[in-house]
């Protein structure tokens, strides 16, 4: 039987595989507020492209031997953006992955700029009443603690909605739906997305 052509192989395909080969060495960074699902959407993203996951949080946890909240608490939030900043470009450089990062990771120029050069930025995004309830659930983040979800919550989207808007590459809705669901949709995003949309598939470049 003869082999089939590059571009028969392309074709043939899945859409996880022609993202995975056309991501070369950048990586999928999900960005968005505290609740939104990012790192439980990751975690189900990542064996579906064949890809390592990475919560920058845990990452900045395992780096520092503290928790967040221990880390805000000891040396306060510029202290532990800085960190973030510092391990968010040391993972990019390492890519491919998919990264769930922190809600405030974009507020760093460098830390955009870094996922602009080396990554395909994915918003998660969600509604006000879905993000409140979630992170009411949890007593770990520094930035709701001792304060009415609510308020954190919108006061949080007025300063990070336009910075997200601005860097994502693609959007996705984060809901009460199964995270399947969700992630099926991410993978038809990125299927799609305009910077996924060269060299792929053994190299071949893709044809309007």
């Amino acid at each position: 039987m003869r082999p089939a052509s590059g571009k028969d192989a392309c074709a043939a395909a899945t859409p996880e595989q022609r993202i995975r080969a056309q991501l070369e060495a950048r990586s999928i960074v999900l960005i968005g507020m505290p609740g939104s699902g990012k790192s439980a959407l990751g975690r189900r993203l990542a064996p579906r492209l064949e890809l390592p996951f990475v919560d920058v949080d845990e990452e900045i946890e395992r780096a520092a031997g503290k928790s967040i909240k221990e880390i805000f608490a000891d040396h306060g939030e510029a202290y532990f953006r800085d960190g973030e900043r510092r391990v968010i470009a040391r993972l990019l450089a390492s890519g491919p992955q998919v990264l769930a990062t922190g809600g405030g990771a974009l507020l760093n120029e460098e830390t955009r700029a870094n996922i602009a050069s080396s990554g395909i930025a994915v918003w998660v995004k969600a509604a006000v009443a879905i993000l409140v309830r979630r992170v009411a659930k949890r007593s770990t983040r520094p930035l709701f603690e001792g304060r009415d979800p609510e308020v954190v919550v919108k006061g949080l989207m007025d300063v990070r909605y336009p910075v997200y808007a601005a860097a994502a590459d693609l959007t996705v809705e984060s809901r009460d739906v199964p995270h399947e669901v969700i992630v099926g949709e991410m993978v038809d995003a990125l299927a799609r997305c305009p910077r996924l949309a060269g060299p792929a598939c053994g190299g071949e470049t893709a044809t309007p």
